[in-house]
């Protein structure tokens, strides 16, 4: 019996590990927004930058990094990104420059090379 729920717990165990997670707005330079959300913020940015991500950024060539905040938890960064979609560009505008005050391309500001996105 104990093997027959064991996967579950287990499962159940994986969800709760803390990991790092990223909620991103990229902007294009006529201002649409994409809100995405990932586990490597380096390589997602690389991937739109080199047009890797067919699509709504691809198609409107969303590239520029705007914001980012990070999360410990998937399901937190997820119920952050549905939040943040829903929002009309003005809100989203204003968050971003609670970071990124000058609206530049963060990932241009970047340090990768650590495997965690820190500041120069």
């Amino acid at each position: 019996m104990l093997f027959k729920t064991l996967p579950h717990v287990i499962s159940n165990a994986a969800r709760n590990l803390k990991k790092t997670y990223y909620v991103y707005i990229l902007a294009n330079k006529q201002g649409l927004f994409y809100t995405g959300v990932t586990n490597n913020l380096e390589r997602r940015i690389i991937e739109h930058k080199s047009k890797l991500i067919p699509g709504f950024t691809l198609k409107y060539n969303i590239t520029r990094l705007m914001y980012f905040c990070e999360f410990g938890y998937i399901n937190d960064a997820i119920e952050w990104e549905k939040k943040v979609k829903d929002w009309r560009k003005e809100k989203k505008i204003a968050l971003i420059k609670t970071i990124n005050f000058e609206l530049k391309d963060l990932a241009e500001e970047l340090d990768f090379s650590s495997g965690k996105p820190d500041s120069k």
